[in-house]
């Protein structure tokens, strides 16, 4: 589209005396035919007097054009005049940073997690080039969504990615030593029968650190729908939960799924980034190895079939059999549609919220 340049035209006032000069018309004159003093024809031909929308119409009738032509000729030069100004230049320049920061970043959200600075535009470009490891906000990352999608190549949303980076971020400043797989897989493979407690959580981090695993805690982001996520900084393996879910086997079974990921070599440069809620895709087969392998750690070769009524003193029986919390046993069975989601059987389960966030 064409843009007025101030060396390009005049302003509306050189238009206006052109055409009495055309017509051989005096100033008096014209301000006679407008019914106005030759004081306003006077200052709108000098520049000093602005073009309003009346006097644009009683113009365009003198001269047979529109109002709009007026109006657009004053507004052309003044819009030209604003672009040759440096410091209105640099001001719309801001206004276009601070629309893109908020066109492709969740900067409120991310503001309130702290992870931004709250109001300083440029305070929070830095923070978002760091942030998310970008060298300028015409960069678009992406990270590849492994897991539970239709469409394997879909992007992430803007939530799931300011969750990620918010993870990766976390992870970076935590230390954990050297990751040994044989030292993790004892660890992961023996958590379901050391978990009884949303306290038990409380020590996870530090027990992760030391088979050289990051754990870490960020909570969910409105509507993003995710569970947790998998994925290795700087070499060592990460894993982020959000808490979704809250009661402790859904907690918990996220953790293991996540371990699994880790341990059958699923996580590499791109995230593995579960959501419960995700349809089957192309990555069915990842994703129930890691199911697999986390059922296994709870309960070896599986559950015994389970009774046509199932009872509180059952459940009880069975996660005493195989060391585990009985609402381990609880959310498998719901989760196999073998017990209602609202069973009287979860009424006052324990949450592990506080705990996770006891990470913090």
């Amino acid at each position: 589209m064409h843009e007025f340049r101030v060396e390009d035209i005049a302003h509306a006032g050189e238009h206006l005396l052109d055409e009495l000069n055309s017509r051989g018309w005096s100033q008096a004159e014209f301000a006679g035919i407008l019914g106005r003093p030759v004081q306003f024809v006077s200052e709108i031909i000098n520049g000093k007097k602005e073009i309003t929308r009346e006097s644009a119409a009683q113009i365009g009738a003198a001269f047979g054009t529109s109002p709009e032509y007026w109006l657009q000729l004053q507004d052309g030069y003044y819009l030209a005049q604003q672009r040759s100004d440096s410091e209105s230049a640099a001001r719309l320049e801001s206004v276009r940073r601070r629309a893109s920061l908020r066109a492709n970043f969740p900067i409120s959200l991310l503001a309130q997690r702290g992870l931004v600075h709250p109001t300083d535009p440029q305070r929070q470009e830095q923070d978002i080039l760091r942030l998310y490891k970008i060298s300028s906000l015409d960069e678009h990352p992406e990270f590849a969504l492994a897991a539970r999608r239709s469409n394997a190549t879909e992007p992430m949303t803007q939530l799931q990615k300011a969750w990620f980076v918010s993870v990766r971020d976390k992870a970076e400043m935590q230390s954990a030593g050297v990751y040994s797989e044989t030292s993790f897989r004892e660890l992961a493979s023996n958590l379901p029968q050391r978990i009884k407690s949303p306290r038990d959580f409380e020590s996870l981090p530090i027990q992760f650190a030391g088979a050289g695993v990051k754990l870490v805690h960020i909570d969910t982001f409105p509507t993003s729908k995710l569970d947790g996520c998998a994925f290795v900084v700087d070499g060592a393996p990460v894993i982020g939960l959000t808490g979704r879910g809250k009661r402790l086997d859904k907690v918990f079974f996220t953790l293991l799924h996540e371990a699994a990921h880790v341990l059958l070599g699923h996580v590499g440069s791109a995230p593995i980034v579960d959501e419960t809620d995700a349809d089957n895709g192309p990555e069915t087969n990842v994703e129930d190895a890691a199911n697999s392998l986390a059922a296994r750690w709870s309960f070896g070769d599986g559950l015994p079939a389970a009774p046509a009524r199932i009872s509180e003193a059952w459940v009880d029986s069975v996660a005493d059999s195989l060391g585990v919390h009985p609402l381990m046993v609880i959310g498998h069975l719901q989760h196999k549609g073998l017990l209602n989601w609202r069973t009287s059987l979860v009424r006052g389960a324990p949450t592990v919220t506080d705990a996770l966030r006891a990470w913090n």
